[in-house]
């Protein structure tokens, strides 16, 4: 077993997480979303679950998180794709380009875009696996019930409200609660 796989599985027990993980191993590149996403500890959670599993990844998140030398080395280190949110910056042009360059590697994005509650999601993520011609995972953290994983692959139609609409009604059918409940937003209509 590698480092990566033994930090994630024991940080992985010391949260009490159960996982689940349906993703075929042959998969290649996917976009992963995560939902919901109200806490940095989401990051932890992710981070564990995907050394558990072996998988390679990158990252989204915030140019804010940037601050120090020795932060953004260690983002960088990890996979994190910094993202400036105030700027025009061609991001998805970018990630459908890294996938060119890289194989078997799945971009995790927070839809929501903030730890905050949003009354809708980014569209980067359909924009990316429709460009990039990969398929969405389907990934959550549910901290009701301490479980976390990607159960489901989704294949975007190029309808963006569609897909929306259909992505939606899987994270209310599997009822996933984040750390802060009132932070996600699936219910109320914006």
């Amino acid at each position: 077993m590698g480092i990566k796989r033994a930090i994630g599985k024991i940080g992985l027990k010391i949260g009490r997480w159960k996982t689940v993980n349906e993703v075929p191993a042959d998969l290649g590149n996917a976009v992963c979303i995560v939902a919901p996403h109200t806490a940095i500890a989401d990051f932890f959670v992710g981070m564990c679950f995907y050394w558990y599993y072996g998988t390679k990844f990158k990252f989204m998140i915030k140019s804010e998180f940037f601050k120090t030398r020795f932060v953004s080395w260690a983002l960088n280190k990890l996979g994190a794709v910094r993202v400036d949110r105030g700027k025009k910056n061609h991001l998805v042009e970018q990630m459908i380009d890294m996938f060119s360059q890289n194989k078997d590697t799945h971009l995790i994005i927070c839809p929501e875009g903030t730890r905050k509650k949003v009354y809708h999601w980014k569209r980067g993520f359909h924009l990316i696996a429709q460009g990039a011609n990969v398929p969405i995972l389907l990934g959550f953290i549910d901290y009701k019930k301490r479980y976390c994983g990607v159960e489901k692959i989704f294949y975007p139609s190029g309808d963006y409200e569609k897909d929306l609409a259909e992505i939606w009604e899987y994270y209310k059918s599997i009822k996933v609660m984040g750390k802060h409940p009132e932070q996600f937003n699936l219910y109320e209509e914006y």
